[in-house]
């Protein structure tokens, strides 16, 4: 079996929402230096994400956002008109100099990516996840929707059963607007209730392909465990797909600002080892996440799982100065604790399964048996 895949770009390294953005943070720069300090990314495993060309992303997006998109980065500034009609030039969606390189690097990443899948495989792209994107407009720090563009490639090769998976804390709003109805296509999202955008509610079918797990304020490990094994692995055991986009935003666990979950970065390890062996082609994207420690943590151990490598207790010192160099400037921020740069693994954070999780899952779980 081939090795995994690892896509990645300079783009990243380079480019910034802004200081006062939650993504003024570096991600992707972080996964890739620090699987390299700790000998995971050798050249072989490595691609270079090529730019999507603007006719690729109007297998989705509207050839006037796409123009909307690039003639803001040219300029630097958006009319009013733009701004109220592609959602450009907002708080969460800023003009910056690479706003469109960036986010057609990912869709480019993801696209890519597919293509590696035709004979099988798993690829990773922390770039992507931007679940958010509507066809339009921009919407939650997410200018493009790589895994719509991905999913969409994916059926273009001539699959007919495909899933796509999302634990991020945010609902997949934009992927579930794109891709209802889609035959042959399962969708699962666990997310936490109440939180923007505000939709995925448990009843939400997005004309029965979508399974939405809204998940309470605290949900930790064992909340996660059990929706992963009483929902998403019998689901996709009785979809039997052919591809599975797995979305592991890194924001569901505890240390993230932007939501309320409390995860570990075990739970998203655990989903990932259980949910590879299900299909025979991985598209594993990133998304949410933004404390720089734990979301570089995180993807990172997500890439050592992929290709089985055992993540120590204690990190190299290479390692460790490539997390000892992160920052944070954030209001409210307290010190960093010692462990963010000293190790990748969570200490688990277990806890009774919530009530409100039983029941969503027995709800999905007698819907699934009426899917099926």
């Amino acid at each position: 079996m081939t090795a995994p895949l690892f896509i990645g770009s300079e783009i990243y390294r380079g480019s910034s929402y802004g200081a006062r953005h939650p993504l003024s943070i570096p991600r992707v720069p972080t996964v890739i230096d620090l699987s390299r300090a700790m000998g995971w990314l050798p050249p072989a495993q490595y691609r270079t994400s090529p730019r999507a060309r603007p006719a690729a992303l109007t297998a989705f997006h509207t050839p006037a956002y796409v123009a909307a998109l690039q003639e803001a980065e040219t300029t630097g500034h958006v009319s009013p008109a733009i701004r109220a009609r592609h959602g450009l030039g907002t708080l969460s969606n800023p003009i910056f100099p690479e706003m469109f390189r960036r986010a057609a690097t990912a869709a480019g990443g993801s696209l890519l990516a597919t293509e590696l899948l035709a004979n099988g495989g798993a690829v990773y792209n922390p770039g992507g996840g931007t679940h958010h994107g509507m066809a339009d407009r921009a919407s939650g720090f997410c200018y493009l929707n790589d895994p719509v563009l991905a999913l969409k490639a994916l059926f273009a090769q001539g699959l007919t059963r495909i899933a796509y998976v999302d634990i991020d804390a945010h609902h997949s709003d934009g992927v579930e607007a794109a891709m209802a109805g889609t035959p042959g296509l399962l969708m699962i999202s666990t997310h936490e209730e109440n939180r923007w955008p505000f939709t995925g509610a448990l009843h939400d079918t997005a004309q029965g392909t979508a399974f939405n797990l809204p998940l309470p304020r605290g949900s930790h490990d064992d909340d996660a465990a059990f929706a992963l094994h009483e929902l998403i692995l019998p689901a996709l055991s009785a979809h039997r797909p052919q591809a599975i986009v797995l979305q592991c935003g890194a924001d569901a666990v505890l240390e993230d600002p932007l939501s309320r979950l409390a995860w570990s970065n075990n739970a998203h390890f655990d989903a990932l080892r259980h949910i590879a062996p299900l299909s025979p082609r991985l598209l594993l994207l990133g998304g949410g996440g933004y404390n720089p420690w734990s979301v570089g943590r995180l993807w990172t151990g997500l890439w050592a799982t992929l290709n089985g490598h055992t993540i120590p207790e204690h990190l190299p010192d290479p390692a460790r100065d490539v997390l000892s160099a992160l920052s944070w400037s954030r209001k409210g921020s307290t010190p960093r604790p010692e462990h963010w740069a000293t190790t990748i693994r969570d200490t688990p954070r277990p806890g009774p399964v919530h009530d409100a999780v039983r029941t969503g899952v027995q709800t999905l779980r007698a819907r699934l048996a009426a899917h099926v």
